[in-house]
């Protein structure tokens, strides 16, 4: 019996010329890509904590449950979804960033030795939500570190930001912060700087800011916890 094939030559042809119009744009990224491939519509919506247990399961080897992590209330606009695993830490993300492209950070001490957090999954899985930009929060232009926390707004984490990028290369191939520098305002290195997280030059960057240090494209992301 011959194979049945649903939809006409030129179906098809015009199904691919979208798809590789919307490639090119970036309207959709390699998720997509690889939800058509497997026949599925991928358009559908994901079960963003399920999505987050299969990332963990492919990026790191690991098969965790979050089946009872109780995500905090989501705010309007924001709509990128972190969940840290536990084990996490702020080395052991860098490293993974490393086996996936370049990096470069400015101590060459152990980050878990240095960076303290105001979040952290040492004790277990925890969630937060941001803006799903690729570029820092405009509105957080030229606030520092300090200016946040007296404004009780509270930033993102230097382990939040890594996996956010890994994330994010994932989905698209792609990478965050082209333009602008994140602050990772809720995070600290043990000499008293603020993480902050870059790509240039072709290369993810982590460096450090002062407390005080603001300017037009320094900027955190805000939290939602």
């Amino acid at each position: 019996m011959g194979r049945k094939i649903v939809g006409s030559m030129s179906e098809w042809s015009g199904m691919l010329r979208d798809l590789f119009r919307q490639i090119d744009d970036g309207s959709i990224g390699l998720r997509e890509v690889q939800a058509f491939l497997e026949h599925k519509n991928p358009f559908e919506a994901v079960d963003p904590v399920k999505d987050w247990q299969n990332f963990y399961r492919d990026t790191f080897g690991v098969e965790v449950d979050f089946s009872e992590l109780r995500l905090p209330e989501k705010e309007e606009g924001f709509d990128r979804l972190i969940i840290v695993a536990q084990g996490m830490t702020p080395q052991r993300l860098y490293d993974k960033c490393k086996e996936l492209f370049r990096c470069w950070k400015w101590a060459d001490k152990n980050l878990d030795k240095i960076v303290n957090s105001e979040r952290t999954a040492e004790n277990g899985a925890y969630a937060v939500w941001f803006r799903d930009l690729v570029e820092a929060d405009e509105d957080l232009k030229n606030l520092s570190a300090d200016d946040l926390k007296a404004k009780d707004t509270p930033g993102i984490t230097l382990e939040e930001r890594l996996l956010m990028e890994l994330k994010y290369f994932q989905e698209t191939g792609k990478h965050l912060d082209i333009h602008n520098i994140t602050l990772c305002a809720d995070s600290r290195y043990s000499v008293g700087g603020v993480p902050v997280v870059d790509w240039w030059g072709g290369e993810l960057r982590g460096f450090w800011d002062r407390p005080v240090g603001r300017g037009e494209g320094l900027r955190s992301r805000r939290a939602v916890l």
